[in-house]
């Protein structure tokens, strides 16, 4: 089976959100080590590894429905948040961005019979639900904890057991 052209395109676009992901979510994670919290930057860092392994998802199903994967140039991320708040918020918001994406990839799918595209991006559409749950539970405990003084080492120390 080949993809349409439309479909390839779309895929790779996809992909390449998906690196700058990494790359986002490898800045977020920079940002939390020099403020050290190295426990959110190693939860945030494990969160990139994933993001990688999500473009590599979409690379090697391009091949396998014999397209053609196109690496896009990346711009640069944001280096800077104001709070450990605004770092966890600007990647539910982003996280946000990439399901509506994988949602319209979906109804591309759908719109052009291509079963086997919708059939792969299902693992997608159940990740993101997944994605953006973790997340908005890290806001929601945050939000909880604002007054509490020990809290952000608390978060630290909970977000810094992250393995995988």
């Amino acid at each position: 089976m080949m993809i349409s052209e439309k479909m390839q395109k779309a895929l790779n676009a996809q992909m390449n959100r998906e690196l700058f992901s990494w790359y986002l979510y490898l800045s977020m994670s920079a940002w939390l080590k020099d403020k050290n919290f190295d426990g959110m930057a190693n939860w945030m860092a494990k969160q990139a590894g994933e993001e990688m392994a999500h473009a590599r998802k979409f690379y090697d199903f391009i091949f396998e429905v014999r397209g053609k994967a196109e690496l896009d140039a990346m711009e640069k991320p944001q280096a800077e948040w104001k709070s450990v708040m605004d770092v966890f918020q600007d990647a539910f918001k982003h996280e946000q961005y990439i399901t509506k994406n994988i949602h319209d990839l979906v109804h591309q799918a759908r719109k052009e019979k291509d079963l086997p595209t919708e059939s792969f991006l299902g693992w997608f559409v159940d990740e993101q639900v997944e994605e953006e749950s973790s997340v908005d539970a890290i806001i929601n405990k945050l939000e909880l904890m604002k007054d509490f003084k020990g809290g952000l080492y608390m978060m630290d120390k909970e977000l810094g057991a992250r393995e995988g």
